[in-house]
Order: structure tokens, then C-alpha cells, then sequence
């Protein structure tokens, strides 16, 4: 079961108005979450946005017929499924449907850290994050491409040393909660 750090950076929230600016995804270690292998960054200033997808459909093998062939593991990947799989669409492409295979989505438990408000939920407000991605769209007209590849790797570190220690807090939260339940239900009220 081979586990993929998935993002994507793009110019906008719409994909009939906006592109992707980078695909980025790594494989992850199935116990620990830790990094395989170096961040896969593809850039949209060395390839066409249509390439860039290409070329991700076939390193990732994300449309295998394999469910288990790339569990994308990200923070809010219900936009990353919404703009590949209309991207894809657009270019002729077999859509990923990210949501229709096994992935895990870390953005519930930001909010459920958040005390169930979405609002101050980002993967910024949670983790070492420096900011949000809104300047990449600028930094990107104004070919500032080292900054947007800084971001990126900065907030792949973030959310690595965010999972790595979900990895490792979960089990003790899930025996605690069994220990919990075993006493009745009285005790969460």
C-alpha cells in the first residue's frame, strides 16, 4: 500500500478560470509517514499545464486500475480531486477521482483540532506553516518561481511533522478512548 504526500498549487479556486501552477507528491513510509524519496515538484514554468498533467498521471500511476497502486495522503484533497479531475476532463485525460479509491484527508482532523470550526482550520493555523498559499498566484505572474518552491517545501515539512505526529499520537488517543468507553458512556457527558 504505497502512501503519497498530494498537493497541488494553482492561480485561482475555479479550474475553467484558473491553472495548476505545480503538482507536487512524494512517497511516504507506510508506518512512520516519513519521507521516501525527495518532493516530486512539477512546475508548470517548464511544462505545459496539459504535460504537467501527463506527466503526473504516469509517474504517480494514480488511474491504475489498482485502488491500492497511490493512497494520496493531503490536507483538503476534495479541492485537489475537484481541480485534476476537471483539468483532466479539459485535456482529454482519464480523471484521477481521488475520492473514489482509499485516501486520507488530514483537513477533518485540523477541524476537529479546531474545535469543529472550519474557520482558522488551514493547514497554517495548525502546524509551523508560515502562511497560506493566496501570494502564489502573484509570485507566479511575477515569476518568482524560487519563492513559490520554497513555500512548497516548507509546507510539505509542516505537514510531514504534522502527520508523523499523528502517526505516532493516534493509537495512544485510540487506546484512551477505549478505556473511556469501557467505563460507560457517562464519562464523555
Amino acid at each position: 500500500m504505497p502512501n503519497f504526500y498530494l498537493d497541488i498549487e494553482t492561480t485561482g479556486l475555479d479550474p475553467g478560470n484558473s491553472e495548476i501552477i505545480t503538482i507536487q507528491f512524494g512517497l511516504l513510509d507506510r508506518y512512520t509517514a516519513k519521507p521516501v524519496h525527495p518532493l516530486i515538484i512539477l512546475k508548470r514554468w517548464q511544462l505545459s499545464e496539459d504535460e504537467l498533467l501527463k506527466q503526473f498521471l504516469l509517474m504517480s500511476k494514480i488511474t491504475s486500475v489498482n485502488k491500492w497502486a497511490f493512497i494520496p495522503i493531503g490536507y483538503n484533497l476534495l479541492f485537489e480531486n475537484y481541480f485534476l479531475n476537471a483539468k483532466c476532463v479539459e485535456y482529454g485525460l482519464d480523471p484521477p477521482n481521488l475520492v473514489s479509491k482509499p485516501f486520507i484527508d488530514l483537513h477533518p482532523i485540523g477541524i476537529l483540532m479546531n474545535r469543529g470550526d472550519f474557520k482558522g482550520s488551514g493547514l497554517d493555523k495548525i502546524t509551523n506553516k508560515q502562511h497560506s498559499g493566496r501570494i502564489l498566484p502573484q509570485w507566479y505572474a511575477d515569476q518568482k518561481y524560487d519563492l513559490i518552491e520554497n513555500y512548497i517545501n516548507q509546507e510539505f515539512i509542516s505537514f510531514i511533522e504534522f502527520l508523523t505526529w499523528l502517526y505516532r499520537r493516534m493509537p495512544q488517543l485510540h487506546t484512551e478512548f477505549k478505556a473511556c468507553v469501557c467505563v460507560g458512556s457517562d464519562a464523555f457527558l
